[in-house]
């Protein structure tokens, strides 16, 4: 059963205020009085109103959202400094992400999938590393110059390790050829760290608080929903999914 807040009564009373505003005190109190019982016989009203309040402010934070991306949207689609893939493609994708987050991890294999499957989609990787430790170590070396240029194999890598402690994080430096003293040096370097700290601040512009984020046109998708994103993909083309569970798209 859904809890009822002080704050919905308060604002389910704040509804009937106006009805009464003009009549007398009498008049008030018995308006009152009906006000109450018919809610008393009908809880399900509250919960209507809860919901609605609830609907209301869902509909102004995503209209604020689209603002924001407005706003932010140069910095979010081309940094020259973040990595893409599929660079001259025509519909881009942002995804924030860190690499030790296991919901990241979770979306990772759908994430590769649709930039293989979509060579028209920019893909976006902004390393918003919110752990810290290993997640810092990981996004610097990524960015790093000997990282970036195996950026898309690192990515694959780093998420499909469980647990990404220092060692593992070298062991697949090495793997893909790149050496890991090179780019933990190059990934300390003042640039590479001054992009993160930009990423971290457009994420705290736009709202995001946790990975993974996708943002697709004035569409953001919190989470690993890429049913989700996959929609809002399909509708930034003028197209359509084929069916609820199905990664392809069918023109409409």
């Amino acid at each position: 059963m859904t809890k009822i807040s002080r704050a919905a009564l308060l604002a389910c009373a704040a509804l009937a205020l106006p009805l009464a505003a003009c009549q007398k005190k009498p008049a008030d109190d018995a308006f009152g009085q009906k006000v109450r019982a018919y809610l008393l016989a009908h809880p399900e009203v509250i919960e209507e109103a809860v919901v609605k309040l609830q609907e209301n402010k869902q509909a102004q934070a995503q209209e604020a959202a689209k603002a924001s991306l407005a706003k932010f949207r140069q910095q979010l689609e081309r940094d020259p400094r973040d990595f893409v893939a599929n660079p001259n493609g025509k519909i881009t994708v942002v995804e924030f992400f860190d690499y030790r987050c296991g919901y990241c991890k979770a979306s990772a294999p759908e994430v590769l999938k649709l930039i293989r499957e979509n060579p028209d989609v920019r893909f976006v990787f902004k390393e918003f590393p919110i752990f810290g430790g290993e997640s810092n170590i990981a996004a610097a070396v990524a960015l790093s110059p000997a990282g970036k240029p195996k950026n898309i194999e690192l990515f694959d890598r780093f998420m499909a390790e469980k647990s990404l402690d220092e060692a593992a994080i070298d062991r697949h430096l090495r793997a893909v050829g790149v050496d890991p003293a090179a780019a933990r040096a190059g990934g300390a370097g003042k640039d590479v760290q001054q992009h993160i700290a930009d990423n971290r601040q457009l994420a705290m512009a736009l709202g995001i608080e946790g990975t993974p984020a996708f943002i697709i046109g004035e569409h953001m998708v919190p989470g690993a929903d890429m049913q989700a994103v996959r929609a809002a993909l399909a509708e930034a083309k003028g197209e359509k999914l084929k069916s609820p569970g199905s990664p392809k798209l069918d023109k409409g």
